[in-house]
């Protein structure tokens, strides 16, 4: 299977269908009657003052969470093609993006975090272009007008402005302008929402939905044990990744280096802005997902023993199907 994705062959897509398929078909049998669906945050339900929370069917929300997980999959693998992040092109960063969004029942289904990781894409997509521009202001303001409706969407995604000023340090000259202009792109949003909350007369609770950012960062996550075996073999390539990279990171374009550290930066931050919700749901680290499915791509197509990372992978997706038919 891997030795497949490690060609840049677009009869991949079919491949990468019909395991997208695969992974996700025996969360059809344990799926529950009714599956909540928000995609946007409570403060924001003034814009769009409808009742969707169990508009679809489990079936349809499955079907629609695995089409769009399959588009982002075919845009992110572009991204990364496009930027030579990889040193030659392939479909493994498809594959793994495919293959991350289906570790847990969670992902499988609709989520903010899941319509989120459009803009995650869309935003790497212009902040890795600015280490070659020679002014990135009109860049900062729409990255930060890209936060703020990703933040009307689903509230730990506010985080992602730090993204942003982390890119502008690893890919830019230090430019005061171009942090400013970021800073008004992502107010600019919360300006117009502000002037709705004036004119409905609810200005006061404007003031509630920053309350979350100032939440204790918790002790301790309850996960159900069993989750953590998928995360073995998980663990294990994410090391072997991270031991590749230190081998041949010397190696590559500066502007390769660079990329990398900016999805090390987005993993930690994207991981870590869970505790601004009151509920801990695992769907959240789904904004992990970008970011590691380039680590994990970096290894599988570097990776020299076959037996082993083909291995690997299988007892990786294996575990994925077989928790997806043993709810325990």
């Amino acid at each position: 299977m891997i030795n497949l994705f490690k060609t840049y062959n677009p009869l991949n897509a079919v491949w990468l269908a019909v395991l997208l398929i695969v992974l996700r078909i025996g969360y059809l049998f344990n799926a529950p009657s009714e599956i909540q669906f928000l995609f946007v945050e409570p403060f924001a339900r003034l814009l769009i003052p409808v009742d969707y929370e169990f508009a679809l069917s489990p079936f349809l929300n499955i079907f629609l969470a695995g089409l769009l997980v399959f588009l982002q999959a075919l845009w992110f693998n572009r991204l990364v093609n496009s930027f030579n992040l990889m040193g030659r092109p392939s479909f493994l960063p498809a594959l793994m993006y495919v293959v991350l969004t289906a570790l847990f029942a969670p992902f499988l289904i609709l989520s903010a975090p899941l319509i989120c990781n459009f803009l995650v894409i869309g935003m790497l997509y212009r902040l890795l272009a600015t280490y070659k521009m020679p002014d990135a202001k009109s860049v900062a303001y729409d990255m930060g007008m890209v936060v703020a409706l990703g933040t009307l969407i689903y509230l730990p995604f506010i985080f992602m402005f730090l993204v942003v000023w982390a890119a502008l340090i690893v890919f830019r000259p230090f430019s005061w302008r171009e942090w400013v202009a970021a800073i008004i792109g992502f107010a600019t949003i919360f300006f117009f929402l502000a002037v709705i909350y004036y004119l409905t007369d609810r200005l006061p609770d404007f003031e509630k939905i920053w309350l979350p950012l100032a939440s204790k960062f918790p002790a301790h996550i309850q996960i159900n044990s069993y989750n953590y075996l998928v995360l073995i073999p998980v663990a294990v390539i994410l090391l072997l990744c991270f031991l590749k990279v230190s081998q041949l990171f010397f190696r590559s374009y500066v502007q390769t280096r660079k990329s990398f550290q900016l999805l090390l930066v987005l993993t930690v931050i994207a991981g870590l802005s869970f505790y601004t919700k009151k509920e801990f749901h695992l769907e959240h680290f789904l904004l992990c997902a970008v970011p590691l499915a380039v680590f994990f791509s970096y290894y599988f197509l570097y990776a020299t023993s076959k037996w082993f990372y083909e291995g690997l992978f299988v007892l990786l997706t294996a575990g994925i199907i077989y928790f997806q038919f043993n709810t325990f």
